[in-house]
């Protein structure tokens, strides 16, 4: 059975995306089972070619969806709320069940800044209970929706419910596109409830509301520190500020992992995405553009 993997980015996050993809592909005995969906803009030809150097070393397939070719998405990135850290390739994993083929039924979103350190199997076949979706609760959710005092948003989330990460979200394709995500998105746009809630995340959390199933804290491992590095995350997810490609990570070992994600993403890769950030920093600087 085939194994659906999806993820979102833009040209400046390849080199992480690869690294997600290659962990998964390391760390199970299923990989001619991965099918992965890749739902990206602004991608160069060049590092087209480096994500799909991974059917080299792995038997692999790869989807490509070229979103700055999708009107929806365009639409839907200039009317919504702008992430300006994570841009509003936030909105992409919203349209999974619109861009994926018939054959997909279920599907495992995963972001780009996470390291798979388990067979994505075990989660990937789980009984989803009936539930549209499976996710790992989020320690900080009272403090993303209620923020300062936790008295924030009030009339539109209660503390008291459980509250996921939309980081990694096992997918029923079938009920997610029944949810009517897009459609419900407009609503709240309409209603002036998007212009106050933390984007995609607590919107699926306000959709799916106890329609989720409740995840083994393992498989998402937010803020991923050294600390979890004794714990045995089957996912690092790298939530902070400083992520395994800074500088800092190495120097001052900040985050879980850091020195295998070096590896994972490869020497060659991980140098190359330095350079890359290194140039765009600079162009930033000199209002150059992003």
């Amino acid at each position: 059975m085939a194994m659906h993997v999806a993820l979102t980015f833009d040209d400046n996050f390849w080199a992480p995306a690869y690294a997600t993809m290659r962990s998964v592909c390391l760390f199970t005995h299923r990989r001619p089972e991965l099918v992965f969906h890749l739902m990206h803009r602004t991608l160069t030809a060049e590092h087209r070619a480096d994500l799909e150097k991974i059917r080299d070393e792995f038997p692999v397939e790869l989807r490509f969806y070229d979103l700055d070719q999708s009107e929806m998405f365009r639409d839907i990135a200039a009317r919504m709320p702008e992430n300006k850290r994570l841009s509003n390739i936030v909105y992409a994993r919203l349209l999974i069940d619109r861009l994926v083929g018939p054959d997909v039924t279920r599907v495992l979103y995963l972001d780009c800044d996470m390291l798979v350190r388990d067979d994505i199997g075990a989660l990937f076949d789980l009984d989803l209970e009936g539930n549209a979706i499976g996710a790992v609760r989020d320690p900080a959710g009272a403090l993303i929706t209620g923020q300062r005092d936790l008295l924030k948003n009030r009339d539109i989330f209660d503390p008291a419910d459980p509250y996921f990460n939309a980081g990694l979200v096992l997918i029923d394709v079938a009920q997610w596109r029944e949810a009517d995500i897009v459609g419900r998105m407009e609503a709240a746009h309409a209603s002036g409830v998007m212009q106050r809630i933390y984007y995609d995340q607590d919107l699926l959390n306000l959709i799916f509301k106890r329609r989720w199933l409740k995840l083994p804290w393992r498989w998402n491992v937010v803020d991923a520190r050294p600390a979890h590095d004794g714990i045995d995350p089957a996912i690092v997810h790298y939530t902070g500020e400083t992520k395994p490609w800074s500088v800092f990570a190495h120097t001052f070992g900040s985050v879980a992992f850091a020195r295998v994600y070096r590896h994972v993403m490869t020497n060659e890769l991980f140098y190359r995405f330095a350079r890359h950030r290194w140039k765009r920093w600079w162009k930033k600087k000199l209002g150059l553009g992003r």
